[in-house]
């Protein structure tokens, strides 16, 4: 095993919290300290999203925080699409989310249990580190990040900003509008039993013509709340840095130099239309731990984290753009009838064959091929 005294991780979201859990676990003799540029108790967003299976990918590597953070989550088992002529359901489309701020409290409680030492509200020059391991945990806009991981970075076109409401909705649902000045379409979701994530997304030519880019956040939240009011059943939407952006799509090809290894939105970002950005983030953290505390040394632990993460994320990325895609022109797509409309959608990423639709959504594949 690698032997480190010390380590340093940037960044204290879901992904430098969990690596920071299972590097104390690892390495119970070393000093682990994450620095994280928000105060305590403070984030931007509402809830997150995760696949139906959850944090199962979690409860192989650390049971105990699994077992912290699933009672606490909200799950459904069908998704339902509102098209503007009719509603169609997707069972067996199943997710489970949870409040942002409610995990990263579970995540930051633990680490400290484990004598992880937590820094808040204060940026850190990566430079200045002196850990035998640092790890990159801090998001797109990552000052770990350098020329030497080989970054590519482009943005999607359609416009989006991220709302809450106290409106619970019980299912995953997505929300389509048609309207003179252009499509609107909305995902939202429980995370909470009295809360819920409400995802406002239009293309950019819809967003112009809607005036968007020349209000403020609270004048977009009282607008989207009203083209949306029969969906929010007159609910008010909340904002948390709900600015307009186009999602950034970033890949790097390097993954660790030296003694610095990156995770998360700081070397990859996944399209939130697949809800797997945070378990990435995860899923990444629990690669490195596991590279770096099985190899002889650091150096070779961080070359077989290079050689084995890199390829697995790839897929799930590809996919996300490729679903990201289909939003991009998803008006279009509105053009189609309801179950037309459905079936485009969920075989969006072209990962999901006939065969395996008709096992995961039996009731909706029947109804489909019915109409057909």
């Amino acid at each position: 095993m690698a032997e480190l005294s010390s380590i340093d991780i940037v960044g204290g979201g879901p992904g430098g919290l969990t690596a920071a859990i299972l590097a104390a676990r690892a390495f119970p003799a070393a000093r682990i300290t994450v620095h994280e540029a928000a105060p305590r108790g403070v984030t931007w967003g509402f809830g997150v999203v995760f696949s139906d299976r959850a944090l199962d990918f979690l409860k192989a590597d650390d049971p105990e925080t699994h077992d912290l953070i699933a009672p606490r989550m909200e799950r459904w088992q069908n998704m339902v699409l509102n098209h503007p002529d009719g509603a169609v359901t997707l069972d067996g489309i199943g997710f489970a989310a949870i409040g942002r701020l409610e995990l990263l409290t579970i995540l930051a409680e633990r680490a400290e249990a484990l004598g992880v030492a937590l820094h808040f509200g204060a940026e850190v020059d990566p430079a200045t580190l002196t850990g035998d391991l640092i790890i990159g945990a801090d998001g797109l806009n990552s000052r770990c990040r350098s020329a030497a991981n080989a970054p590519s970075l482009t943005h999607m076109s359609n416009r989006f900003a991220w709302f809450g409401t106290p409106r619970p909705f019980y299912a995953l649902t997505q929300t389509f509008l048609r309207h003179p000045k252009g499509a609107l379409n909305a995902h939202h979701y429980r995370y909470a039993p009295d809360m819920s994530t409400f995802i406002v997304e239009l293309e950019e030519d819809a967003f112009q013509a809607h005036g968007f880019a020349e209000m403020g956040e609270e004048e977009s939240a009282a607008t989207c709340a009203e083209l949306f009011s029969e969906a929010l059943e007159g609910a008010p939407l909340l904002t948390n840095r709900s600015i307009w952006r186009q999602f950034p799509k970033l890949w790097c090809e390097t993954w660790a130099t030296g003694t610095m290894a990156l995770l998360g939105d700081a070397v990859h970002t996944a399209h939130f239309s697949i809800g797997s950005g945070t378990r990435l983030a995860m899923e990444d953290a629990i690669a490195l731990i596991a590279a770096v505390s099985g190899a002889s040394s650091l150096e070779a632990g961080l070359a077989a984290y290079q050689q084995s993460r890199p390829p697995v994320a790839r897929k799930i990325v590809t996919g996300a753009n490729t679903s990201a895609e289909w939003y991009e022109s998803f008006s279009r797509h509105m053009e189609q009838p309801p179950l037309d409309f459905a079936m485009s959608y969920v075989t969006r990423s072209g990962r999901v064959p006939p065969e395996k639709l008709r096992a995961l959504s039996p009731a909706f594949m029947a109804q489909y091929e019915a109409a057909q």
